[in-house]
């Protein structure tokens, strides 16, 4: 069928209305900066053909080449037969009005914590000035890390990943930045290799995917490295860990933030002791945690509970 569109398709809108079909009869999922067929058919196309990602309308009923229609219904067929993620096919995504690098080595970023540093996370940072240092924890492409530098431009900000692969990405982007002196890359598992390093401020996207959700990702999803979406039973394994030793990586007054996914109630039924602030993002309050330094209470096991039973599951020593 693609062969046989080469020569019927005349216009970018014959392109788009045949991707659109082919797109739903493939069964595709979204959710990698577009959500609807439509949309993913728009940007592949305006992307290959190097015309605005904010100007679709003048150029609706323009004829293509024949070279532009053969390569946009050749991206077109990888995006159906490959099932990649628009992103990896185009080798850019779009964060908080940005464009960072991304290829299979990270995650295609889409964090709720990117509109959260928009807003310099107002309220609760009343002195955006103060933050002298931040921690970006599980980095991935490093997006996070420079919307922090470019939100807070007196900040040093550390990005650390356990993966070599994704800091080379990252470290494109920061390059891409021209955030080199602000910006530090760190190969760590989580907190390891930080050795007394305290912050002002740490925010973490980190693996937050149950195992059933792992086990039933779609296959666009499971494209990504699933070191950044697996995070035990529960999801929470990662989140363990943060609660474990982010207070001894804080200073006083210091905030940790944390995207969680869909684990509100998981978090809130592990935690029952510990006072969550959940801040509001254009999907509601359900996503992102915070906490200060004086709420981790020092010393204190951060137990988990199985939310159903209430029974310890495991049990790690806090950092004081």
């Amino acid at each position: 069928m693609f062969h046989a569109a080469h020569t019927e398709l005349v216009t970018l809108r014959d392109c788009l209305r045949f991707a659109v079909s082919r797109f739903g009869e493939a069964g595709l999922h979204f959710g990698h900066g577009t959500d609807n067929a439509w949309d993913e058919a728009v940007y592949l196309a305006l992307h290959l053909l190097r015309l605005p990602l904010d100007r679709l309308e003048p150029f609706l009923d323009a004829r293509l080449l024949a070279a532009e229609r053969e390569a946009l219904l050749s991206l077109y067929r990888r995006r159906i037969e490959e099932r990649l993620p628009a992103a990896y096919l185009t080798r850019e995504a779009w964060l908080a009005g940005c464009r960072f690098y991304v290829d299979e080595r990270v995650i295609v970023p889409r964090s709720f914590i990117a509109e959260l540093l928009e807003e310099r996370f107002a309220p609760w940072i009343p002195e955006p000035e103060g933050v002298e240092r931040a921690l970006d924890l599980c980095t991935g492409s490093g997006c996070l890390a420079i919307l922090a530098a470019l939100h807070f431009p007196d900040a040093r900000i550390d990005a650390v990943d356990i993966s070599p692969d994704a800091l080379a990405v990252a470290r494109r982007n920061v390059t891409d930045y021209r955030l080199e002196k602000r910006v530090r890359l760190v190969e760590s598992d989580g907190f390891d290799a930080l050795g007394g390093e305290t912050y002002d401020l740490i925010f973490s996207n980190p693996p937050y995917v149950d195992a059933a959700s792992i086990a039933a990702l779609p296959p666009e999803y499971a494209r990504e490295p699933a070191i950044a979406l697996a995070s035990g039973a529960d999801g929470l394994d990662f989140t363990r860990r943060i609660l474990a030793h982010a207070r001894a990586h804080l200073r006083p007054r210091g905030l940790l933030i944390v995207e969680i996914g869909h684990n509100r109630a998981t978090v809130e039924a592990t935690w029952p002791h510990l006072p969550f602030t959940w801040m509001e993002t254009a999907a509601g309050d359900q996503y992102v945690f915070l906490l200060t330094r004086e709420e981790i209470t020092p010393g204190e096991d951060i137990t988990a509970r199985d939310p159903v039973s209430g029974r310890q599951s495991r049990s790690i020593k806090g950092s004081a």
